[in-house]
């Protein structure tokens, strides 16, 4: 059995106040506004992602979503790609 620890009312000698330096507990939830979608899937995307979210100990609803929103970080403001559609319009270039 371990000796109990003896507290004293001693000085703790040359100590430093140091400056809090910790974020506030609600600055540690990192969350963005989410907006909920109906998404039909491939069963193969679906397997791959369960399957490697199972490897990582994660959800692979976190894990589409993570991609999603790299993906969309990458492309935020790079111009359109040449020959891409655009919405709204056809291979003849006439509006639907």
């Amino acid at each position: 059995m371990r000796a109990k620890i003896k507290y004293t009312d001693e000085p703790i000698g040359d100590a430093k106040v140091v400056r809090d330096f910790l974020p506030a507990p609600e600055d540690l939830v990192l969350r963005e506004d989410g907006v909920k979608v109906t998404l039909a899937l491939t069963r193969r995307s679906v397997d791959f992602f369960k399957r490697e979210a199972a490897k990582h100990d994660t959800q692979y609803q976190r894990m589409i979503r993570r991609l999603l929103d790299a993906y969309a970080e990458h492309h935020e403001g790079a111009p359109a790609a040449a020959g891409a559609k655009t919405p709204g319009r056809t291979r003849g270039g006439n509006s639907r």
